[in-house]
């Protein structure tokens, strides 16, 4: 890599998981910014807000009443995307015009029954309950037989689409594959076939040698910028050995994650001088039709801020109608992140 220039002119990047292309154009990043700039006030919030549906206690949108929950807390979700009695249907004229109906589960996760912390200011302890949480729900719903994926992820920040700031996750469970994580268990397979090894553990390996790209690490998980990253900071979480699923987690593998989520999101904040927005998700094996020993279990975390709280990127022109395009290389994120405290 040192021997490659990448760092001055524009050039495209392979993602390996998607089978897809990414502009970067390092050469901007010093462009003049006049665009959309906000103030951001200090986010302060109460421990409890008697008007939040999610606050312990209190009365949500349908009208019922959340327990007095004193730790994660795991209800379905009121207004669902995804239900699991939708009727069978199906669409198909000429192969054109094609649609099918799609069952699924929806659930929302309270992190803590404060609605004043989000995970980057949870105690270490406090993310490993949801670790386990997480575990637990993939678990639950990857054994009812009609259940084939279980997507955990979570949207923080109004900016991001969250409906309600006290800091919540959700899990859609579909009865079939979705886009992305089918792209990637394709881009695997395929690896697994060609090499007969794991795609993303032998993509760790190069990265643990060239280090430029790790933003944080411990003997169990790395965190890095991926070297086809698309959001200007966006991460990816591995275990450092071949795991599906969250549920194969071990204890110390559990642990060293809730560790390392508190480091990376308290940088982040460091990062935005905010409690920033982002969406965050992890990717594991179908729950069905399986085994797939090509899958390596992995978090994709994404913000869309640019260079501060104030100025914003979104995906828009030629990302909207070519392809993802970055101004700042991989290297150079990684750089930033690496630089900030993990103290609050």
């Amino acid at each position: 890599m040192s021997d490659v220039n990448l760092f001055g002119a524009s050039h495209r990047r392979y993602n390996p998981l998607t089978d897809e292309w990414i502009l970067v154009s390092p050469h901007r990043a010093t462009r003049p910014w006049q665009g959309q700039v906000e103030a951001v006030p200090p986010e302060t919030r109460p421990a409890y807000d008697p008007k939040c549906y999610l606050c312990p206690g209190n009365v949500r949108a349908n009208g019922e009443h959340n327990p007095q929950y004193t730790s994660t807390f795991v209800f379905d979700n009121d207004f669902a995307a995804l239900l699991p009695d939708a009727p069978p249907t199906q669409l198909d004229e000429a192969g054109l015009l094609r649609a099918e109906s799609e069952a699924g589960i929806c659930r929302v996760v309270c992190f803590s029954p404060r609605h004043d912390l989000t995970l980057a200011q949870m105690p270490v302890e406090g993310i490993r309950t949801v670790v386990d949480v997480w575990a637990g729900q993939t678990t639950e719903l990857g054994a009812i037989p009609w259940i084939d994926h279980v997507q955990i992820f979570e949207n923080r920040g109004a900016q991001m689409g969250a409906s309600n700031p006290h800091p919540h996750g959700q899990i859609w469970a579909n009865a079939t594959l979705p886009t992305i994580p089918a792209a990637e268990l394709r881009a695997q397979t395929r690896y697994r076939e060609e090499k007969d090894h794991c795609l993303l553990c032998d993509y760790a390996a190069i990265e643990q040698r060239a280090g430029d790209r790790v933003v944080v690490r411990n003997d169990h998980w790395m965190v890095l910028v991926p070297f086809w990253a698309v959001w200007p900071f966006e991460t990816l979480l591995l275990p450092a050995g071949h795991v599906a699923s969250l549920p194969d987690l071990t204890p110390t593998q559990r642990d060293a994650l809730a560790e390392l989520l508190s480091r990376l999101l308290i940088r982040y904040d460091h990062l935005f001088e905010v409690s920033f927005p982002y969406s965050m998700g992890w990717h594991q094996a179908p729950a069905h039709s399986g085994p797939f020993p090509q899958w390596h279990l992995h978090g994709h975390l994404y913000p869309p801020l640019l260079r501060s709280a104030t100025v914003r990127k979104w995906m828009v022109g030629y990302e909207l109608l070519a392809q993802p395009q970055r101004d700042i290389t991989a290297e150079q994120a990684a750089d930033r992140l690496r630089s900030l405290p993990e103290t609050r």
